[in-house]
């Protein structure tokens, strides 16, 4: 049965009735509109649910395999990018929650998919727990996943019509490819605690380490890394961009790998307070389990194009996505590079979804012209909407 004005504004939070007024045709009082406007149709039938965007289905086409077209163009100027580990926070996602049932639901759903109460530990800690890998993974895609469904649902703005590309900094590639439609939230909660689980087991704790080298660039990096291995294993894991590196393997190659950066240029080196040494050959088992888990989960073509981190380019066919994600364990994140291939594409602003800011901070140390905004609040959120 179709649902009336007043059931549907009854729903309505603060923040979603203010984002409702941000819709054409629904200017009035927040969410108690007399009929439906006349571009958007009616409601859905049998629908029991209650934000403003289920009953008033957006006045955006539905995508058609392309990148929705403007006035006869391509969508440039804008992609959105997804944080990785380091910007978890007790307390994150609680703001959204509070203001929106569409995130209440993506936490919901990522709760029973992992049989965890993984909402309850982001909301209050401790923090000991939530900065485990195998709970921050995807503990950060949900708070990621939450922004893009409020957008989507009750912004009524689909991903394809404010973005051309989306990128993730590690666990973020798959944030990026559930916000793009080809992983679904479900399966992606799943593949991250795995992922998560088999980071940790593929090295005894100890016996690895990660630093980050400040004011070097990567090659002078890499030629560190060589002298320092003497036979163990140490290479760069992310190259953030700015003089920002990030070096991974045997704790005592990284330490010593410290000492060979500074004559290249590195004004400081400091070790990471992480568990496992990420994306380096040493985490080749979790590599070789990532790839089992794949093969069992079906991936669509996204909406809009993924920026892989090994490639530094953009990507849509499943298979290879599959293979790159495999790869990316092991790999190295070539996040200046593809910030800078999305340059060239044409993209002049990095929408940061989810927990943190790290990303959108980096952007203007790897090209001045370009800016970066995150969103992770409501407030954030609405001040977008009206930006778009």
């Amino acid at each position: 049965m179709r649902r009336t004005g007043k059931e549907i504004g009854a729903d309505l939070g603060p923040e979603e009735r203010r984002l409702y007024r941000q819709i054409p045709g629904n200017q009035g009082v927040p969410g108690l509109p007399s009929s439906p406007p006349p571009s958007y149709g009616g409601g859905r039938e049998g629908e029991g649910r209650g934000t403003f965007c289920e009953a008033y289905p957006s006045r955006l086409p539905p995508y058609d395999g392309e990148v929705i077209l403007e006035q006869g163009k391509r969508l440039m100027g804008r992609a959105f990018v997804f944080p990785g580990q380091g910007s978890q926070a007790v307390g994150m996602g609680v703001d959204l929650a509070g203001a929106f049932a569409t995130a209440r639901d993506v936490f919901h759903e990522i709760d029973e998919a992992l049989k965890q109460n993984l909402s309850k530990l982001m909301r209050e800690g401790p923090e000991s727990d939530l900065v485990l890998t195998e709970n921050a993974q995807p503990a950060l895609m949900a708070v990621s996943i939450a922004v893009i469904r409020v957008l989507e649902k009750d912004g009524g703005r689909p991903l394809a019509s404010l973005a051309s590309h989306v990128a993730g900094h590690s666990l973020g590639e798959y944030s990026a490819l559930t916000a793009a439609g080809a992983l679904q939230l479900a399966d992606a909660a799943r593949l991250l605690k795995l992922r998560g689980q088999s980071m940790q087991k593929a090295v005894p704790v100890g016996e690895g380490a990660m630093a980050a080298l400040l004011g070097i660039e990567l090659e002078p990096a890499q030629e560190a890394c060589k002298e320092a291995a003497q036979g163990e294993i140490v290479t760069v894991a992310n190259d953030n961009g700015g003089g920002q590196v990030v070096v991974s393997g045997h704790k005592a190659a990284v330490e010593r790998c410290i000492e060979t950066a500074k004559p290249r240029g590195a004004k400081r080196g400091m070790l990471l307070p992480v568990s496992a040494p990420f994306h380096c050959p040493l985490m080749q088992p979790a590599a070789d389990a990532m790839q089992r888990a794949l093969e069992t989960v079906t991936l669509a073509t996204p909406r809009v194009p993924l920026i892989a981190n090994v490639l530094a380019a953009e990507i849509t066919e499943p298979s290879a996505i599959k293979q790159r994600l495999v790869e990316q364990v092991t790999g190295l994140v070539r996040w200046r590079e593809s910030v800078q291939y999305m340059k060239a594409q044409g993209v002049e602003a990095l929408v940061e979804c989810g927990s943190g800011k790290v990303l959108s901070g980096l952007v203007k140390r790897i090209d001045k012209e370009m800016t970066g905004l995150a969103l992770n609040t409501p407030a954030d959120i609405e001040a977008f909407l009206k930006t778009v």
